[in-house]
């Protein structure tokens, strides 16, 4: 039997952009690093040892990202880079920031993965870990009626649904296996949002590095001439127009169901945050980075007490 083995980067990328709710411009380095070491963020501004792994336990804030922190070592909206490293294969990387806010780009983890997997990925002489649930895990999140459930299996899947009452999105599905084609089919699923949260966003401090480049915008009902105009100033452009099937014309649909996928995106980068394989079938139903963040926990407990 031939052994999985722990794989890495074969070079270093520069990411350089705007952070989503920051706004600040932020210069990325992703390195391979050593089998064993996981992934970490190593936050330079601050020092050279100002480092957070990329694990559950550090998770502290969940609000339209995902956000570690350890002492003074805090970053944020990491679930898009996390995504494309983990699915693609990545177990150890050191990622560096000149700053706490991951670079957005262009909403999804498609040039990340893109970066990634042109390159390929360089195998290390250390086996890799897995979790296996030896029982079915359920979690539901009683304030926003998210549910997960995780059944044990050989590999690892999901099966994602999510349902916002919404007459634009209805109910949409979306499904990732072993045979999937992550860089097809998901990384370039871009986050999304509905047009009446746009300015309670910008109100409570959020969205600053948001523009019509990097996001869906899900337009529920007509909206009138100069709310339209009103967010167009926002997002400093000339005008924005609603279009029939219910969005904002900033963007073209990668997909019919692009936000679920891209919801499964997210849950990936979550889950990424076990830090070991994972091996269930996860059925997940309204999920978001609050469940998705909980669930990783509950495993790290898990994996930490067998350790």
């Amino acid at each position: 039997m031939i052994q999985d083995r722990q794989k890495t980067l074969r070079r270093q990328y520069e990411f350089e952009g705007k952070g989503l709710h920051s706004g600040l411009r932020v210069r990325m380095n992703v390195a391979p690093a050593p089998a064993g070491t996981g992934i970490r963020f190593l936050r330079k501004d601050i020092g050279d040892d100002a480092i957070i792994e990329a694990v559950a336990d550090y998770v502290t804030y969940t609000q339209r990202g995902t956000t570690l922190e350890k002492g003074v070592v805090k970053v944020s909206t990491i679930e898009h880079l996390l995504s494309a490293l983990w699915t693609l294969g990545v177990d150890n990387a050191l990622i560096t920031l000149d700053t706490f806010e991951v670079p957005i780009l262009d909403g999804s983890a498609l040039p990340y993965a893109e970066a990634f997997a042109a390159d390929g990925l360089e195998e290390q002489d250390a086996p890799r870990k897995y979790y296996t649930l030896s029982a079915p895990l359920y979690y539901r999140d009683e304030k926003t009626g998210a549910e997960v459930t995780i059944s044990p299996s050989d590999g690892f899947s999901v099966d994602l649904s999510i349902d916002y009452g919404s007459r634009v999105l209805g109910i949409q599905k979306a499904a990732y296996a072993a045979g999937t084609d992550y860089l097809k089919e998901i990384a370039p699923c871009r986050t999304f949002v509905f047009f009446h949260e746009l300015e309670v966003l910008f109100k409570n401090n959020l969205i600053k590095g948001g523009d019509l480049e990097n996001a869906v915008v899900i337009v529920e009902h007509p909206v009138p001439p100069e709310d339209l105009a009103r967010m167009a100033a926002l997002f400093n452009v000339e005008k924005v127009e609603r279009v029939p099937e219910g969005y904002l014309d900033n963007v073209k649909l990668h997909f019919d169901n692009e936000c679920a996928r891209h919801k499964l995106l997210d849950l990936l980068g979550d889950f990424a945050l076990v830090g070991m394989r994972l091996k269930g079938h996860v059925t997940a139903t309204r999920s978001g980075h609050r469940i998705n963040t909980d669930v990783a926990r509950i495993l790290r407990k898990d994996i930490l007490k067998h350790q």
